[in-house]
């Protein structure tokens, strides 16, 4: 999978950060020396990437790796999963107070902590956890650690923008090329249709207008995060099929036909390209892509195949007519 999905996030992104849910889970330095090496093998020849490492938070999480790593240059933020919240999350956090001490620790040397803002009690509304998590678990850590810096990972809901919106240090939020294209009718409406399922999950047409305006507005706290996640199709068309959706190969171009429709093409740069870096204290890139408008509509091949099977490429279900020239 790696081999086959590496070339197309590597073509158009001189930088990506690496998600740790693997199965085993990326939890120490040596995991992700490991996985970084594993990436770097099957880089295609001829294309500049910098995988920046994350190292998935477990209850057992030794703080001084954790800093070590940190200091190596190694290992960029570490990524906070609610246990059973998204794929291969069963080893992620279920009580906050036996991560304080690590999460204390990031807090003092200005290390990122990443989040997938959800909650995952069964008596919570699924298209309701991303609200909830806010007002249950993030609000009251901000409160508890406010030197922590927090990324609130592909934020879906207007109740996200609006407490990012609110927030005077230390929070930022990425957005995803899906949430900005779909909301939960492409899962529901004429069938299900399970190349459109995410987590967290698309939600209402109001909410998805949230994010554009937030992504447009030129506001610092949010840039892209793609979420691009590679799934083989028998694994997304089965009776419990995973959560994702594989969007690195045209997130381009559907980010210039979203910034496009709301008048800001002009703040493209910094939402793609100027934000990020600066939260993540890294220096902005010297070299560029090119965008270039064609009067027909873009196609992409409609699968990928790698070494574990097909993988479905992200439809936006409308016509989009940018491309990386």
């Amino acid at each position: 999978m790696l081999e086959g999905i590496l070339p197309f996030s590597a073509r158009h992104f001189a930088r990506a950060i690496i998600m740790p849910n693997l199965v085993p889970p990326v939890v120490t330095a040596a995991d992700a020396q490991a996985y970084r090496d594993r990436i770097m093998a099957v880089l295609p020849q001829g294309l500049d990437f910098t995988p920046l490492m994350t190292l998935y938070l477990t209850e057992g999480t030794d703080p001084a790796d954790v800093a070590a790593a940190h200091a190596s240059g190694l290992v960029t933020a570490v990524k906070l999963y609610p246990a059973g919240a998204t794929t291969n999350s069963h080893s992620g956090v279920r009580d906050l107070d036996k991560v304080m001490p690590v999460l204390e620790k990031m807090a003092g040397i200005g290390m990122p902590l990443c989040i997938h803002g959800e909650v995952t009690s069964s008596d919570v509304d699924i298209f309701d956890r991303e609200a909830v998590f806010i007002e249950t678990v993030l609000d009251p850590l901000r409160k508890r650690l406010p030197e922590l810096r927090i990324t609130l990972e592909h934020v879906t809901t207007s109740d996200g923008i609006d407490y990012v919106s609110g927030a005077d240090t230390n929070l930022a939020a990425s957005i995803t090329t899906h949430h900005l294209m779909i909301n939960r009718n492409a899962i529901l409406a004429g069938g299900i249709k399970p190349h459109y399922y995410c987590l967290p999950v698309a939600k209402r047409e109001s909410h998805r207008l949230a994010l554009r305006k937030a992504a447009t507005s030129g506001d610092p706290r949010f840039f892209l995060g793609t979420d691009s996640a590679p799934h083989v199709d028998p694994l997304k068309e089965c009776g419990c099929g995973c959560a994702g959706i594989f969007t690195a190969i045209n997130t381009l171009s559907c980010f210039a036909h979203v910034f496009e429709e709301e008048g800001a093409l002009e703040k493209l740069a910094g939402f793609t390209s100027l934000n990020g870096p600066a939260w993540y204290g890294l220096p902005v890139n010297t070299d560029t892509v090119t965008l270039r408008k064609r009067s027909s509509p873009v196609s992409w091949p409609a699968k990928i195949d790698t070494g574990d099977g097909p993988v479905t490429v992200f439809d936006p279900m409308v016509p989009v007519h940018w491309e990386v020239a």
